[in-house]
């Protein structure tokens, strides 16, 4: 059992093992309305969908280009400032939040259909096997 089976429609956070060890977090449906108020209250109201699309296009290159930096050959100049991993994926989070929203769609049950899928689809697919030995038959 994957720990996600037992959350209730809406609110796919953490694992049961992660919330039992006080794991401070809010559920997807939360953060959504978070978003929202934000939006309706500062941001002017939600861009387009194509303006989203750019606005998470030019997100997740901000993320390319830090871990270029971290873990590629390309160093960081000195004079760039710096940029923390977490903060680049919480900025494709949200601009990915305000696509959802912008279009009516629950994410939490979204993300729930996701996870049912991979975990019927994928259940089996990454498990190592072990070779098969020299001059074995196969089947």
């Amino acid at each position: 059992m994957s720990g996600y089976e037992d959350a209730r429609p809406g609110e796919a956070q953490v694992k049961d093992s992660e919330r039992d060890n006080g794991v401070p977090g809010k559920t997807i449906r939360e953060v959504q309305e978070d978003v929202d108020r934000w939006v309706q209250a500062v941001g002017g109201g939600y861009w387009s969908p194509h303006a989203n699309l750019a606005r998470i296009s030019e997100e997740v290159g901000e993320l390319a280009r830090l871990i270029n930096h971290i873990y590629g050959p390309k160093p960081k100049k000195p004079t760039e400032a710096g940029q923390e991993l977490g903060e680049e994926l919480a900025d494709i989070l949200f601009a990915v939040i305000c696509l959802a929203n912008s279009e009516d769609v629950d994410l939490a049950e979204s993300v729930e259909g996701v996870l049912a899928k991979v975990w019927r689809r994928d259940r089996n697919r990454y498990r190592l096997t072990t070779p098969a030995e020299p001059g074995a038959e196969s089947g």
